[in-house]
């Protein structure tokens, strides 16, 4: 992938969608107020989160709709677009449902888990199906140390198995104030520049430079102190337009080193369960991750500033694995 960067497409809609999501925040917040779609916080989670409890939610819509709206437009050029922006509203509308549900009920209990897992299970299997038998992308599957599977079946099953780990992953990290926001901007610039490397690509630098300028745009409202959260509409979102990015790109492994912080999220949240479960002991002092280096001191800015970080020096060693050049 040794490829120089060609054209400015991705940086017009980036842009656009930027100052769309700008636009957008000051007329849905006080909407969402209005309504009182308040958000619900966990009866055991840190204290300093109290003060949470009532910030708008749904939030999501705030970078969904220019996404939507951008991308609709650029999809008359780029049709090859259509299939991750559907598949990203589709988990969407599954966080949406289950975040009115928790507004509706005054809950923190949404959707119940099996529903919601259906949900997902059905537009990821729509979205893997579509890929292998009515694209040209091809099935096979390459397994770092493995090597390659070539199974319309396999790929199907692999795929869904992504995308419910992604959306899961973005899902968990979104509990402070601009941390899956800003995560998943970061990752989205570097499937951005990524994509910038083949012609072949072009569409996937438009749909990647549109979500990430929308995380862009809500992180303005989004970052501490929050004047309002995604929601699940968001997170299973973004989960899903991380997921389809990297199975377009045919590089689902990558996530595993460039959402790195997707990965320990899940990971310690799991650790913590199995543990509890199995030894009645916790590992960690609240899952997933970031609460626990809360309840260790951390102020929420700190870990939210150390997760990106992370994350920006996880995507620049993924950029020079692959060989990106920056001349």
């Amino acid at each position: 992938m040794d490829a120089l960067f060609t054209g400015s497409v991705q940086v017009t809609v980036f842009v656009i969608t930027f100052v769309l999501a700008l636009i957008a925040g000051p007329i849905l917040i006080p909407i969402l107020t209005k309504l009182k779609f308040g958000q619900t916080v966990r009866d055991d989670g840190p204290k300093t989160h109290f003060k949470k409890m009532g910030t708008p939610t749904i939030g999501g819509l705030i970078f969904l709709i220019p996404i939507t709206l951008v991308l609709m437009y650029f999809s008359l050029s780029y049709p090859k677009i259509l299939p991750m922006l559907l598949v990203t509203l589709g988990f969407g509308v599954v966080g949406l449902i289950d975040d009115l549900i928790k507004v509706l009920k005054k809950s923190k209990d949404g959707l119940f888990a099996g529903q919601k897992m259906l949900g997902l299970l059905l537009i990821a299997a729509a979205f893997a199906f579509y890929i292998a038998y009515f694209t040209d992308l091809g099935v096979d599957v390459t397994i770092p140390f493995v090597g390659t599977v070539n199974s319309a079946w396999f790929f199907i099953l692999f795929t869904i198995f992504v995308f419910i780990a992604t959306t899961n992953g973005v899902n968990l990290t979104d509990g402070l104030d601009g941390l899956a926001t800003g995560v998943t901007l970061i990752v989205m610039v570097f499937f951005t520049v990524v994509a910038m490397t083949r012609a072949e690509w072009d569409y996937i630098k438009v749909f990647t430079a549109s979500v990430a300028g929308g995380c862009l745009g809500f992180l303005v409202f989004n970052i501490h102190p929050a004047r309002v959260f995604m929601g699940d509409s968001g997170s299973l979102a973004l989960g899903g337009a991380v997921a389809s990015t990297a199975i377009m790109l045919k590089m689902p492994f990558i996530l595993l080193l460039v959402g790195g912080i997707y990965v320990v999220e899940v990971l310690s949240d799991i650790i913590q369960v199995t543990s509890f479960k199995l030894r009645r002991k916790r590992v960690f002092k609240m899952a997933p991750l970031h609460h626990h280096f809360e309840l260790s001191g951390w102020k929420e800015t700190k870990v939210v500033a150390v997760f990106w970080t992370t994350t920006l020096v996880l995507c620049i060693i993924a950029l020079l694995l692959l060989g990106v050049r920056f001349v």
